[in-house]
């Protein structure tokens, strides 16, 4: 069976291979160099680790979904677009925080690609013919729920801190500013997948996966923290009100190939 897509995807490959290299690139130097890089001690605790889940968890999602979809792999496809949402998400904070130095240009890019080549995906997938093959094969209302609820959760979170005007860092303040930038997509995504759109279809597994692999990294985070257990538990929790409808949907996926 043939991927639903409207033209060659070949231009988003290559985005895809230069998103994946200035990823590695700026978090390679990042994690040798961390002074420099981010300049104040705080932003070396807040931003550090993440260079190495970048490396650890954002870069085997984006080459394994774009990979499989090179292959032919339906799933793949749709990985694909949450793969690089996740990169987008996680090299926002570092370019809205960190004084500009020695890899700001590359970060800057490295947003600006992403952006364009998640875009473009989305406008290549025929979302038409995903919803075909995928209507009452996944749980969209369910799926699309759990997106719409995670937003407004999120959303919610920042206006409550905005009205409250709490002292956070610099960092926090990036990482709210991309929680008020992305969470409407997590809505609007949630939405569209409730009501059937073709583009809540097109996005609906991406937007899950994204949102599951952050949730992973956060677990990873607060192991290398050494949170206490509790911590721990109460994330997972959290979290699998996101890996389960994600893990149904990409099984429906997968099924609907048969």
């Amino acid at each position: 069976m043939s991927l639903p897509i409207k033209h060659d995807l070949t231009t988003i490959y290559i985005l895809s291979c230069a998103v994946a290299i200035l990823m590695t690139v700026a978090s390679v130097s990042s994690l040798l160099h961390p002074e420099r890089v981010y300049q104040t001690a705080d932003l070396v605790r807040a931003l550090a680790t993440n260079d190495a889940l970048d490396l650890l968890v954002g870069l085997p999602m984006l080459l394994g979904s774009m990979l499989a979809a090179r292959r032919g792999s339906f799933t793949g496809l749709l990985l694909w677009p949450g793969a690089l949402l996740y990169v987008l998400y996680n090299y926002l904070p570092p370019l809205l925080c960190v004084p500009r130095g020695a890899v700001f240009g590359m970060e800057l890019a490295l947003v600006a690609v992403t952006a364009y080549a998640t875009v473009a995906l989305l406008v290549a997938i025929d979302g038409a013919e995903v919803r075909k093959r995928l209507v009452g094969a996944v749980p969209n209302r369910t799926a699309g729920g759990v997106l719409a609820a995670l937003g407004t959760l999120t959303l919610a979170r920042v206006i409550e801190l905005a009205i409250r005007g709490a002292s956070i860092s610099s960092a926090e303040i990036a990482l709210s500013v991309t929680d008020l930038l992305m969470s409407p997509l997590w809505i609007i995504g949630g939405v569209l997948l409730w009501r059937r759109a073709s583009l809540g279809f097109a996005a609906g597994l991406g937007l899950l996966f994204q949102g599951s692999m952050l949730f992973v990294a956060l677990i990873a985070l607060l192991l290398a923290q050494r949170s206490s257990l509790k911590d721990l538990l109460v994330v997972a929790a959290m979290g699998l009100i996101v890996f389960v409808p994600f893990g149904l949907f990409a099984r429906g996926v997968a099924r609907s190939r048969s």
